[in-house]
């Protein structure tokens, strides 16, 4: 790490990559049609669309819920907190064909209410899915999904209504490791807000 006065502006050509960081680190829930579940750990994430609400998730079709989602074609996606970051981690290197995740991280099923996959009750927030389609666009595979359903945990909000996800510690993950996001630098428009 460099410290002190340097030229930030100063490049490397690296090959093609993703380099999009920092990315949600979220626990997908899934299911089979015989209602076996697993939950696999997703950083290729995020937001698609707002109305109708869509976001999507990509998965490697050689993933242990690959199939699942083909299968049933839903999942949920959970946020992740600092107190989730070893569950998290366990549940992207650790296989579903191997082990129960919920039961070997003692983490809590709870019912969704608009598809048959559960949440985790520990996180902060779950966003139920319908997949309405699945893009086949090389190592992964990309499904795009409408958004369901979504539920907040009562602890993070304030008597006035409001959810306060900074509370809960959120993770993000980056380039192989996971980092805390509970400091707000600012707030959407601050930076033309009339002081």
């Amino acid at each position: 790490m460099r410290s002190g006065n340097t030229d930030t502006c100063r490049k490397q050509e690296w090959k093609p990559g993703n380099m999009l960081y920092p990315l949600p680190a979220v626990m997908v829930t899934v299911a089979d049609k015989t209602g076996k579940d697993n939950i696999i750990t997703v950083a290729w994430t995020g937001t698609v669309c707002t109305n109708p609400p869509m976001l999507y998730i990509s998965v490697r079709p050689e993933r242990y819920s690959y199939h699942m989602l083909r299968e049933t074609g839903a999942f949920v996606i959970n946020l992740t907190t600092r107190e989730l970051t070893f569950a998290t981690d366990y549940c992207g290197v650790r296989s579903g064909r191997e082990v129960d995740k919920f039961r070997a991280l003692k983490l809590t099923r709870q019912k969704a209410s608009k598809v048959a996959v559960p949440l985790i009750g520990e996180s902060p927030v779950n966003i139920e899915c319908k997949i309405s389609q699945c893009i086949e666009l090389g190592s992964h595979h990309m499904f795009l999904a409408e958004v369901e359903a979504v539920h907040v945990s009562e602890f993070y909000m304030d008597e006035k209504g409001k959810f306060h996800l900074e509370e809960a510690e959120p993770v993000v993950y980056s380039h192989g490791a996971y980092f805390g996001l509970n400091h707000i630098l600012g707030t959407f428009g601050y930076s033309i807000r009339k002081k």
